[in-house]
């Protein structure tokens, strides 16, 4: 019988055909195996395995603030990775991790049989590690027909050489570094950064059952997004580590009660702490790297090579400064937008709205492909569904571009930087009020007058170059008539004519007549030789006005300029980074503060300057600081406000801190309505008012807020008791009525 079956006709064509098969299959194997789909890795490439890394930002007391990646990545080695993280990964990815060669025979047989031929689908899957370590090293591409089965069996492949290669150990530590975990997140040391703020050494067996767990799909299993999702395949994990006897059941028991505790750190460019700092350092730190090579002569890249950026940063005082930020700003926006009312400017200045549609990119695109303005608008005003920014929390709105245009015009928006007076070491820094919406860094690149900042520059040029302390000015306008009859004005209580104030008396309550009358007497090439010596490089209009502060300053040159007056006279020049790494630790370079050498001015006039700015805290135009806020503190500063209420500056002044805020609409066509909500000492003054607050309650910045500002020469003593006012004369009340004119330049 299995003679005659043997030769007949169709079981010779059967056997041919399996043969066939098997030869086809065979030369296909081969074909795969010799790179007909790709060439495969050979060992010595295996052996050199690199991945892009992530290149991390560090504050001044070594913790993560940001990354510059491609690949969210930060490998770390094996020692680093706890015993529970090991024991969960194997318990459900591969518990016979140890027994195979790359690839799980016996685990493939399961799959066949149980999962393919019975259709179980809790016998599992036959991926081994070290299987998906070649495809998260390698990927996956697309064949169409046979790709699933091309892809596995270069996996196969590659997975057998890296066994052959690596420890089991070392296979461990590649894959745990490069597997994606939710979020964009690459490795193990990145997903415990951004979920649980802690390195991998620090998880706990809770924690890391969070992440293996979300292995198997790490958008399902994201904790952020799915916490409940995420929670139950935590509890997956646990079992099947007692299922493998690498924890009790007592121990998941006592596990699966509690919920997912994250603690969350955005890591991404536009979200996480100091957004705008970090913007900064990317800048300064592309730059700077480009003086230094790597060993084999290559430019070193930022998003690839895993570098650590030391920078001054201290993330308690930013995290404090924008807390401080934020709770003023939404308390002012509201404040701000209830004065206007019906008649704000964002709403029925149709000027303004023309002129800011016009320079809106959108506008000028459509613009250049020749629509006409009719065309233009109709285009902008289609409406859709988009995110705006609220200070009460973001709101999804169906807007147009011209929505969007009216809706962001209203924004007041905010600049701060807080300095090591010592080294220009910059601590704390706030670009704007959200970088999301607002990308543009108020620090950095805005140049906005500022107003009577400046004053303290003049008065500074007037005492080196000889002029009492105890000099008397009156507060009484002048016409100047060589200047088209301008007349500066003063605000506030400083408009009696027949008062005459010290210079300390004239700084501290901000008298604007008597600025301009010191500017002229001292002369406007001497104040601006004196700006220059104080590291304010931009060029300055040399005319009478710069005494009110006309000119636009960068406010960490402000804040580098203002060291000077508790750093002997030496202005300093604001700095990031103190130090970059290689992603090994080792040294590439170091960055030493970058400081003006010679004293701006003789220690007689420094300390002349900071009694005077003393007297602006005490009783002068920043007095909130001890009656509103009720700081004690050894505090010194200048507040400064801009013509139509357009800017609201301060400078806040201590022996260990200098601090500079503004306030203002981004839109120079928007000022605030009135003084008194416009004016510095309550857009800007507060900012630094509520972060003094806040750092005077931890005992770790006591070092700052305790410090005490030197005492005074006996010579700067003698020369400030004097009365800090007087009044004219009875004849010169009588005869000296009407408004002085007189020529600037010339008395």
């Amino acid at each position: 019988m299995i003679k005659e079956i043997v030769h007949k006709k169709w079981f010779k064509g059967l056997l041919f055909g399996i043969l066939a098969l098997f030869i086809l299959f065979f030369c296909f194997y081969l074909s795969i195996y010799f790179g007909a789909f790709g060439k495969l890795p050979d060992k010595k490439e295996l052996s050199k395995l690199t991945q892009a890394e992530a290149t991390q930002v560090l504050d001044k007391n070594g913790r993560l603030i940001g990354k510059y990646f491609i690949y969210d990545r930060q490998p770390i080695t094996f020692e680093a990775i706890p015993q529970h993280v090991l024991d969960a990964l194997l318990a459900t990815e591969d518990v016979r991790f140890y027994e195979h060669d790359g690839v799980d025979n016996t685990s493939l047989l399961r799959v066949f049989f149980k999962t393919i031929l019975l259709r179980d689908k809790s016998a599992g899957g036959g991926s081994t590690i070290t299987l998906q370590l070649a495809k998260n090293l390698f990927g996956r591409k697309d064949y169409r027909v046979f790709g699933t089965v091309i892809n596995k069996l270069k996996e196969s492949f590659i997975a057998k050489r890296i066994e052959d290669i690596y420890s089991k150990k070392e296979i461990l530590t590649l894959y745990l570094n490069t597997v994606p975990f939710p979020d964009n997140t690459y490795g193990i040391e990145s997903a415990a950064q951004k979920f649980f703020s802690k390195p991998t050494h620090e998880l706990s067996l809770p924690e890391a059952a969070v992440l293996i767990g979300s292995l198997k799909a790490n958008h399902s299993y994201n904790p952020r997004l799915f916490p409940e999702r995420s929670q139950r395949r935590r509890d997956v994990v646990l079992k099947q580590m007692a299922k493998y006897e690498y924890i009790s059941e007592a121990r998941v028991q006592q596990i699966i009660t509690k919920p997912i505790a994250l603690d969350y750190q955005y890591f991404n460019h536009d979200l996480g702490i100091a957004p705008y700092f970090r913007e900064a350092v990317k800048k300064d730190a592309i730059t700077k790297i480009l003086d230094y090579k790597k060993s084999d002569g290559s430019a070193y890249d930022i998003y690839k090579d895993g570098l650590i950026i030391h920078t001054t940063l201290d993330v308690r005082m930013q995290s404090m400064a924008e807390a401080s930020m934020k709770e003023h700003m939404q308390i002012l926006q509201q404040e701000y937008e209830i004065s206007y009312g019906n008649d704000a400017p964002w709403q029925t200045n149709e000027k303004l709205l023309q002129t800011t549609l016009t320079h809106l990119d959108a506008y000028q695109k459509l613009k250049s492909l020749g629509l006409s303005k009719q065309q233009i608008e109709d285009s902008l005003s289609i409406k859709k569904d988009i995110e705006v920014f609220e200070w009460k929390g973001n709101k999804k709105k169906k807007f147009s571009s011209l929505d969007s245009m009216q809706h962001y015009l209203k924004f007041l928006n905010t600049g701060m930087i807080a300095i090591d007076p010592n080294t220009g070491a910059v601590m704390g820094y706030i670009g704007g009020i959200d970088y999301r919406y607002f990308k543009y860094d108020h620090v950095s690149q805005s140049k906005r007058q500022v107003g009577s900042t400046f004053k303290p520059f003049v008065y500074t040029a007037a005492i080196e170059n000889g002029m009492k302390p105890c000099s008397y000015f009156s507060t009484k306008e002048i016409i100047y008539t060589n200047l088209d009859n301008w007349t500066p004005k003063n605000a506030g209580d400083n408009d009696d004519p027949y008062i005459n104030y010290t210079l300390e008396k004239a700084l501290s309550t901000s008298v604007n007549t008597i600025a301009v009358k010191v500017l002229n007497e001292v002369g406007i090439p001497i104040v601006v030789d004196q700006v220059k010596k104080l590291g304010i490089t931009d060029s300055l209009a040399q005319e009478p006005a710069m005494a009110l502060g006309t000119d636009g300053i960068k406010i960490k040159d402000l804040a580098g300029a203002y060291a000077s007056y508790v750093n002997e006279g030496k202005a300093v020049k604001p700095y990031y980074i103190s130090k970059i790494e290689d992603k090994n630790g080792n040294l590439i370079a170091t960055f030493e503060p970058d400081h003006v050498i010679e004293p701006a001015y003789s220690p007689y006039t420094r300390q002349v300057l900071l009694e005077m700015m003393k007297s602006t805290v005490e009783e002068g135009t920043a007095k909130r600081i001890r009656t509103k806020y009720d700081l004690d503190n050894d505090i010194a500063g200048k507040t400064g406000t801009t013509q139509d209420n357009k800017d609201g500056w301060f400078v806040g002044i201590t022996p260990k801190l200098v601090v500079v805020t503004w306030v203002g609409n981004d839109n120079y066509g928007i000022g605030f309505k009135t003084t008194t909500l416009g004016q510095g000492a309550n857009t800007a003054l507060p900012i630094f008012a509520k972060l003094y607050q806040k750092m005077s309650k931890e005992p770790d910045f006591n070092p700052i807020t305790t410090s005490k500002f030197e005492l005074p020469d006996e010579k700067v003593k003698n020369d400030l008791d004097c009365n800090p006012e007087k009044r004219d004369h009875l004849l010169k009340r009588i005869f000296g009525k009407k408004k002085k004119k007189r020529r600037f330049g010339k008395e």
